[in-house]
């Protein structure tokens, strides 16, 4: 199996469709990452705290959302501790695979930097290496919809790679890909959270697990302010 190649920012002209890749990929994706957080005790930590914060205020009315869900492990984590949850995906090959993985949740098609959601719509977002597949110059655009779409104080929790540049993986779970992520250094990340119109809540970096990839985990948890 390759390694994704370390290279510069990719110009968004150039910036592949994750939803593509991760239409073909879906299944095998599934399989790969659906119990993942059985091996990461830092993750499944924050998440239960983040959860702790957010089912008080969450309802079907102002959801907690997982965006960029993928098979929607991480949603459905969120959901067992209390909360109401809903999935959003790019790729339409993950929105069924994560209705097929968790029946009895809500999955549907959405684009980050243009949400189809009315303003104050959702009680918090959790969004664990989604944020990486939209190019650097984009992610300001997918912050600020983020916050639009928060109820006021709202939870954001963001999770990303490490690193410099970019990353461009031909291959993902077997199968052939097409699919590129931008890295961030904590401080960049903050800076664009803070920028978008959040407040800092709390800011990790953990060394990746044994059988994860190579870079650093950074996340970020924040609240909307006015």
């Amino acid at each position: 199996m390759s390694e994704p190649l370390h290279v510069d920012d990719i110009h968004p002209d150039q910036w592949a469709d994750p939803a593509t890749t991760y239409d073909r990929v879906a299944g095998d994706y599934a399989e790969t990452f659906l119990h993942e957080l059985e091996h990461k005790p830092f993750d499944r930590d924050l998440l239960t705290r983040f959860a702790a914060t957010t089912r008080r205020i969450s309802s079907a009315a102002h959801p907690v959302c997982d965006l960029g869900c993928g098979p929607g492990h991480i949603g459905a984590f969120l959901a067992d501790t209390g909360a109401d949850v809903h999935g959003i995906d790019l790729s339409a090959g993950m929105v069924a695979t994560a209705r097929e993985c968790f029946p009895n949740m809500t999955f549907s098609q959405g684009d980050m930097t243009s949400l189809t959601l009315p303003d104050r719509a959702l009680s918090a977002i959790v969004c664990f290496y989604a944020l990486i597949h939209i190019p650097r110059a984009r992610v300001p655009v997918a912050l600020r919809e983020m916050r639009r779409v928060l109820v006021e104080g709202g939870a954001l929790l963001v999770a990303v790679h490490g690193g410099h540049g970019a990353l461009h993986a031909d291959e993902m779970a077997g199968r052939p890909a097409d699919l590129d992520a931008t890295l961030f250094s904590l401080g960049e990340l903050s800076d664009l959270i803070e920028a978008a119109g959040f407040t800092m809540v709390e800011r990790h970096e953990r060394a990746p697990y044994e059988g994860e990839h190579p870079t650093q985990r950074l996340y970020i948890w924040a609240a909307r302010h006015s």
